[in-house]
């Protein structure tokens, strides 16, 4: 998988569950999705469902998915999977697929996610997802799920979590501009290295507090439920 994130959640396997799947939940939390719904389904088919990002004020681009989960697995680990497709001829992303891992361990759960997918618009479209699209996607994954453990281990309300980031980084580019201004160079220079490398504050959700890579340096694998999930 190209992009992977973990972070560790101190909460119940069940309200972590649902707050991850549940799509009216989800939504509420990943900063990737600006809505989640499910479509109709027949029973013991996998669960489809259509997404949408709102990439300008007056603008979304769409898409579509399937996905399943294990809920009850002999070593008491959870493990989700899904394929997603896109036919907005705005979306960079074409087609992909990904899974969730839920991993309980005496510190918390081990949430993580590996994904990947294919960018369309030819040799353009495969600079502009390397360059820019690709880091985006992995920061606001890791963004993400630190939002959700602040929900999960400190009740922050995800709505009031993306408020106190905006606050802090407005504050932190009026300090910056303040200095600018009015302090000595030497002076400047610190105010602007500490607003850059200071991490944000407890309650504000940070990438940095997400591992981006496999521990051990190991490649991810994923679940063998992914391969039974025909493409959306």
């Amino acid at each position: 998988m190209g992009l992977y994130v973990e972070t560790s959640i101190r909460a119940g396997m069940d309200e972590l569950w649902e707050r991850s799947q549940d799509p009216a939940q989800h939504q509420r939390w990943d900063l990737r999705f600006t809505s989640i719904g499910y479509l109709p389904r027949a029973e013991g088919e996998p669960q489809r469902f259509r997404y949408a990002t709102r990439v300008l004020p007056f603008l979304s681009v769409d898409g579509t998915g399937v996905s399943a989960g294990e809920r009850h697995r002999d070593d008491g680990t959870r493990v989700s999977a899904l394929r997603f497709a896109s036919e907005h001829p705005l979306s960079l992303l074409a087609e992909g697929s990904g899974y969730w891992r839920y991993v309980p361990g005496p510190d918390g759960i081990r949430f993580l996610t590996g994904y990947d997918y294919r960018p369309r618009w030819g040799r353009f479209g495969a600079l502009a997802d390397r360059l820019v699209f690709r880091p985006l996607m992995g920061w606001a994954t890791a963004w993400s799920f630190d939002r959700l453990r602040l929900w999960c281990e400190r009740g922050t309300p995800p709505g009031l979590a993306l408020a106190r980031a905006i606050g802090e980084s407005v504050l932190r580019a009026l300090l910056c501009a303040a200095a600018l201004v009015y302090a000595p160079p030497a002076v400047a220079l610190l105010v602007l290295a500490a607003a850059l490398l200071l991490p944000p504050l407890p309650g504000t959700p940070a990438a940095r507090r997400c591992l981006r890579t496999p521990p051990g340096r190991t490649p991810a694998s994923a679940p063998r439920l992914l391969s039974t999930l025909e493409p959306s």
